[in-house]
């Protein structure tokens, strides 16, 4: 394929491992921006021109974003004549008893966890940016930010509300606020950052 060179192509660079099926490769030779795992196919690395620029760029769309989710309408309901709004926010506030624990986990999958991912990503890839030295605990930073993204279930949340609200449309009127349209959008910007982020050129610009 046009652009692809197979990792084990490399020519005596230390050796790596695969995320996926943990095979031993070589890294792959300076300039290479599109590398395959040759015996399963992971894409390991996907060096484009501007890709730090991006990440950057969702990382703190996502910040401010999570910020207005959190204290606009997330749904409306009326039925029976009454109207009520609410935000993700009053429902951690609210929620009391044995759903208390459950809506505290769901808050923290998405809107805690995504923050504290934006905020090690920024710390890690800002000076980057700048052209300057990496900042300190950079390392550490993006370890995190790179564990705490399987946790980050911003989609999962998105879609299982759809579902939710659509079942409940049959006993009254329920209507999508502003923050459930903010958190599609976050949804869509963490795939496209899962696509512009290469791990290992980060590992490598910071050490």
């Amino acid at each position: 394929m046009p652009g692809m060179t197979a990792i084990e192509e490399g020519t005596g660079e230390p050796l790596v491992a695969c995320h996926a099926c943990d095979a031993l490769l070589f890294e792959p030779p300076a300039g290479v921006r599109r590398a395959r795992c040759p015996r399963c196919g992971a894409v390991l690395t996907t060096e484009r021109a501007g890709s730090l620029d991006g990440v950057l760029a969702a990382a703190v769309s996502t910040l401010a974003l999570l910020g207005a989710a959190v204290a606009l309408p997330f749904v409306s309901i009326d039925a029976a004549g009454r109207h009520s709004e609410a935000s993700v926010l009053d429902a951690a506030i609210a929620a009391g008893g044995d759903a208390r624990a459950l809506t505290l986990a769901v808050f923290a999958a998405i809107v805690a966890l995504p923050a504290t991912r934006a905020l090690a990503l920024i710390w890690t890839l800002a000076p980057l940016r700048l052209g300057r030295p990496p900042a300190p605990f950079a390392r550490e930073a993006f370890r995190l930010a790179v564990e705490l993204r399987p946790w980050s279930m911003m989609e999962i949340f998105v879609i299982g509300v759809a579902v939710a609200l659509v079942k409940v449309a049959g006993i009254a009127h329920v209507g999508f606020g502003a923050a459930f349209w903010i958190f599609v959008a976050l949804a869509a910007i963490a795939f496209y950052e899962d696509a512009a982020l290469c791990r290992r050129t980060v590992w490598r610009l910071i050490g």
